[in-house]
């Protein structure tokens, strides 16, 4: 069966069945609001492309005042007296650490030198699995594997840990050197490690969300954050530096998407927008209900009539094999004896008696008699009726 569709106001056709009421009001009552929703939606997605997104979160960045960064912490440590130089270089941290009497803090390593960083003394506290990890930190061997950052207990004998009890740790695990102390266990490793290095205490953990904006009021974590950070010593605090995208061209650092768009690109975007707006309207009209065609089948008749026979003869239905060859047979010589379709059992025996000269009580018989007791007997009626019409075709 193929499904088409008709016009609106044209007549159904014969045999067709329309669609449900509940399914064509429905949908004539939802269509326009699905509509609206589709052209906010759209109106939204350009809104955010020309607008060029918002400012990008910089993760653990101590001038970050989103939920990624660590300006709170920052502000905290400044509370304190502790000194907080935010850099984005290895010159200018080497240039604060010069005395070596800080704090080296490491959030990144993307674009730094570690063996340049290594020259640096002072403590170090390095968040995360960064690169260079093994010249930083030597000894400090990172695990395939990593924690589920979740609330943790500290189980160690470290002073900064155990005053702060649980944290917001996870991430990278490691395993330290020879007189680490190890903390936060998660199988063979740890989120914490911090051992004494050639210029002053090495301290290592797996993930720094512990410090960020979002999570430094929760458990242990500012308590964990200032006992790592805040001790007395002033901190460099080193950050990934603002590098420009690859294909931004010299002197256009700063310009959005919409600031480098010609000027007729906006118009053309809102009548787009229009555009696709009328054709989905266009396209969502009512178009009437479903119409059933059937589909012209080429079949052998001889492989219907087997088929049809050999169901009669399974199920001996001899009374309705019979009716069928009685109703074929009338259908086809009513025309040819000029009598009507309504016409009557003695009409057709009457007419098709005097033109074939047939006995009428044989031919009653054969037409509108009693059903054939056995096979035999049904074969003989149509090889009976098929005489019959061989006979008014010849003449």
């Amino acid at each position: 069966m193929s499904v088409l569709t008709r016009p609106p106001g044209a007549a159904p056709a014969e045999g067709s069945s329309a669609t449900s009421p509940t399914l064509r009001s429905a949908w004539r009552g939802s269509r326009i609001i699905a509509l609206l929703g589709l052209i906010v939606v759209l109106v939204a997605i350009i809104g955010v492309l020309l607008s060029g997104g918002g400012g990008e979160s910089r993760r653990l960045d101590p001038d970050d005042t989103s939920l990624a960064g660590s300006k709170a912490l920052a502000e905290v440590l400044r509370s304190r007296g502790v000194t907080v130089d935010r850099v984005d270089s290895v010159q200018a941290a080497a240039a604060k650490g010069a005395a070596g009497d800080r704090l080296l803090l490491i959030t990144d390593m993307s674009y730094f030198d570690e063996y340049t960083l290594t020259k640096i003394p002072g403590d170090r506290l390095i968040v995360g699995d960064l690169p260079g990890l093994p010249v930083l930190a030597p000894g400090v061997r990172s695990e395939l594997a990593t924690a589920r950052t979740r609330s943790r207990e500290p189980e160690c004998p470290l002073p900064a840990a155990r005053a702060a009890g649980s944290a917001y740790m996870g991430g990278a695990i490691f395993t330290g050197p020879a007189g680490a102390t190890s903390c936060y266990p998660d199988g063979d490793g740890y989120a914490l490690v911090s051992f004494p290095s050639a210029g002053g205490v090495t301290t290592v953990v797996g993930d720094g969300g512990f410090m960020t904006n979002q999570r430094l009021a929760e458990d242990g974590n500012a308590a964990l954050a200032l006992n790592l950070i805040g001790t007395g010593k002033a901190v460099t605090w080193l950050v990934r530096p603002d590098v420009p995208p690859v294909t931004e061209l010299p002197g256009e650092r700063g310009q959005s998407l919409e600031d480098l768009m010609p000027d007729n690109v906006r118009w053309m975007i809102y009548m787009s927008i229009i555009a696709l707006a009328v054709t989905a309207f266009w396209r969502g009209r009512r178009l009437g209900p479903v119409v059933a065609e059937k589909l012209p089948v080429v079949v052998r008749a001889a492989e219907t009539v087997e088929g049809r026979g050999r169901l009669y003869r399974a199920r001996r239905a001899r009374q309705r094999a019979a009716e069928s060859l009685r109703a074929g047979t009338i259908d086809r010589l009513t025309p040819r004896l000029g009598l009507g379709a309504g016409a009557g059992q003695h009409e057709v025996v009457a007419a098709l008696a005097a033109r074939t000269g047939e006995d009428p009580q044989q031919v009653g018989a054969a037409l509108y008699g009693p059903p054939p007791a056995d096979d035999a007997g049904l074969v003989g009626l149509a090889g009976y009726l098929d005489l019959i019409e061989r006979q008014v075709s010849e003449l």
